[in-house]
């Protein structure tokens, strides 16, 4: 019991622990949905799965125009509407609790943190590009962004029905799952590109090329709750700063108001003096929130969303099992062929 009070009285063994809850989550909601068209794509030779609805929060730009459509016209979109929950959850999430999401729950930024980790391990440091290049290099991401939003609010009410119950829609999730198990040799070296350049630079997806944590960040501007800098106490050793994974001036701010920021609470760790630094609303920080007390909240919002569309019938999608035996294995030869 000691050895568990020790182990959580860490803020980043806390954050890992939460990880890797969602990462195991994750994975199996992979393996289902893998199984679940496996089934379909042989025509029942292998064991049946059901459709798991938690695959559906990887497909952002459905789940956006699903959000778009539901706001313009009030129905919520049947054909992937646990993706539309899971995109207004972590928008939640970032409104209320910054990038949480990239920081807390995102596999992609889990994998991330640990190449850049591992990297430095090998190398004994990473590596940056120089401001000049930073800056242009990072604004990709919100010119992606700033498509896909464009995309989707310039589309009509009947346009964007037309999409969302149209049979690419229906598997988007299944074309999805392909590009990887099916993946052509531009997606591999892609992939490998990007692997390598994590290695040397901190969190070069996210920071770079994510779309989505683009507009998690925006979003985040907004959240009343920010790392905030105590500067009468502080002593200005930057262990702050070095420690951050956004290369963010910690130590110069006193409010962090970066949209880079993922609360991911590595500088509170790392600071050395007592109470400089608290995750607070305020810059007298006079109501703060413990990791500890940020994990619940995180957790306690996820759980509530995802419960509240289970009960209200929001979670599972209505596509006939008819159309999973036409459109997969159509789907799957069509990419194996290509």
């Amino acid at each position: 019991m000691k050895k568990l009070k020790q182990f959580f009285a860490h803020g980043q063994n806390i954050r890992l622990t939460v990880q890797t809850v969602f990462l195991l989550s994750i994975l199996f909601t992979g393996y289902r949905f893998y199984g679940f068209v496996q089934y379909y794509a042989t025509q029942g030779a292998t064991p049946a799965f059901s459709h798991p609805p938690g695959v559906e929060g990887f497909l952002p730009i459905s789940s956006l125009m699903g959000l778009r459509y539901w706001l313009m016209t009030g129905h919520f979109n049947t054909i992937h509407p646990a993706g539309i929950v899971l995109f207004v959850t972590f928008l939640f999430i970032a409104l209320f609790l910054k990038k949480g999401f990239c920081g807390w729950i995102c596999p992609v930024g889990f994998l991330s943190e640990y190449l850049w980790k591992t990297g430095k391990k090998i190398f004994g440091r990473n590596f940056a590009f120089p401001r000049w290049l930073d800056y242009p290099l990072r604004s990709v991401k919100y010119l992606v962004m700033l498509f896909f939003v464009y995309a989707a609010f310039s589309m009509s009410a009947p346009d964007l029905k037309n999409f969302l119950y149209g049979s690419y829609n229906k598997i988007a999730d299944v074309r999805m799952l392909l590009f990887f198990t099916e993946m052509s040799r531009l997606t591999f070296w892609v992939l490998v590109t990007l692997f390598v350049l994590s290695l040397f630079i901190k969190n070069f997806w996210c920071r770079y090329l994510c779309p989505y944590g683009a507009l998690l960040g925006l979003v985040s501007l907004l959240s009343p709750f920010k790392v905030t800098r105590n500067p009468e106490t502080c002593s200005g050793c930057a262990d702050c700063t070095a420690a951050c994974p956004a290369s963010i001036p910690v130590h110069k701010l006193q409010r962090v108001r970066s949209d880079e920021c993922m609360s991911c609470m590595a500088c509170l760790d790392a600071c050395p003096e007592k109470d400089v630094l608290k995750y607070a609303v305020g810059k007298k920080a006079k109501f703060h929130l413990p990791v500890w007390g940020y994990a619940a909240i995180l957790a306690g919002i996820f759980l509530l969303f995802t419960l509240t569309a289970r009960i209200t019938g929001h979670w599972h999608n209505n596509i006939p099992q008819t159309e999973y035996r036409q459109l997969i294995p159509k789907t799957v030869s069509h990419e194996i062929n290509l």
